[in-house]
């Protein structure tokens, strides 16, 4: 019996850059292929759109505070500027850690818009995944959430629209009533949603003498975690010294139990006496930072005893993301 022959492949049509419209995965791809998006142009643009950028934060005032909202801490804000200034029905553009039911963006009904930095992104770079976010929620209607979508993975990054010359001081808050513009007029609906996310957020605090340096409060032991900027095998170097000199502690009954990894920084991590609030860490940090200023300085070669520190700090790590 003769097999079959196999059809001819027609030639793909051709797209215009920036005319596909978004379809879903399953659906007819638009070129008018007659194959499903996902198996025809579907295809680059999922190449491009799940390509990791290791430090999406990389550049912005503030990058280690970026990710300790981002993955650190439950609830807080941050007044953002933008580089062109602000539309004029927009008084102001607010980054949340989290907004409810998710909402990749609020704009409230005087126009101001909050801008949720943990959530889900469409992408592998979430610095263009939130200034898409960010562009929409400017324009959207007021008194709407903003939802989520796919960006253009050739749209601007947070880096094209934010300010690069403003300070980025967020302001860690005991519960999640910035989400209301009167907490205090909240319907009961309203009123048991902020109780059950209150009950679920771990206190935490920032300290003021250090930068992103984030204490919180857990039922056995507090922990500091510490957004640290140098060069991960530097900053591994500088631990390890330390912490084979005795020094990589905060004081009587605290530990460096090691360090993770998240959007391409270090985060170290330290246990704590659960008597040992945020304002005891404050010296006790102060005085750490500029012991590891000088390890980082230190152009030796590691010691055998530092090397076996360092190793065990690497063999305790982990990566968020």
């Amino acid at each position: 019996m003769a097999k079959k022959r196999r059809p001819r492949s027609q030639p793909q049509p051709q797209l215009v850059a920036g005319e596909v419209p978004v379809v879903g995965a399953r659906e007819p791809c638009p070129c008018g292929s007659g194959r499903r998006y996902k198996a025809c142009h579907g295809r680059a643009a999922a190449q491009a759109a799940t390509e990791l950028v290791r430090r999406p934060f990389e550049g912005l005032p503030g990058e280690c505070d970026w990710v300790a909202l981002r993955e650190l801490v439950p609830a807080a804000t941050v007044p953002l500027t933008l580089r062109e200034g602000l539309p004029a029905d927009v008084p102001s553009v607010t980054l949340a850690t989290v907004l409810p039911m998710a909402w990749p963006a609020l704009r409230r009904s005087d126009g101001a818009v909050l801008l949720a930095v943990q959530n889900d992104t469409a992408t592998g770079d979430l610095s263009r995944d939130l200034a898409d976010v960010l562009a929409r929620a400017l324009t959207a209607a007021p008194g709407a959430p903003v939802p989520a979508s796919r960006p253009d993975v050739a749209g601007p990054r947070l880096q094209d629209l934010l300010d690069p010359e403003a300070p980025f001081v967020p302001e860690v808050h005991e519960g999640f009533e910035f989400w209301l513009d009167d907490a205090s007029q909240a319907t009961g609906e309203v009123t048991a949603s902020l109780e059950r996310a209150n009950a679920a957020a771990t206190p935490t605090a920032r300290l003021s003498g250090v930068t992103a340096a984030y204490w919180c409060e857990t039922p056995e032991k507090n922990h500091l975690r510490w957004v640290m900027p140098h060069a991960e095998d530097a900053l591994l170097d500088g631990l390890a010294r330390l912490h084979a000199a005795g020094a990589s502690s905060l004081g009587e009954g605290t530990r460096l139990v090691g360090s993770f990894r998240a959007h391409g920084l270090t985060v170290p991590v330290w246990d704590l006496p659960s008597a040992m609030g945020a304002e005891e860490c404050e010296k006790p940090a102060a005085a750490f930072g500029e012991r590891l200023a000088e390890a980082l300085a230190a152009e030796a070669p590691l010691t055998a005893e530092e090397r076996s520190a360092r190793s065990g700090l690497t063999n305790r790590q982990i990566t968020l993301n």
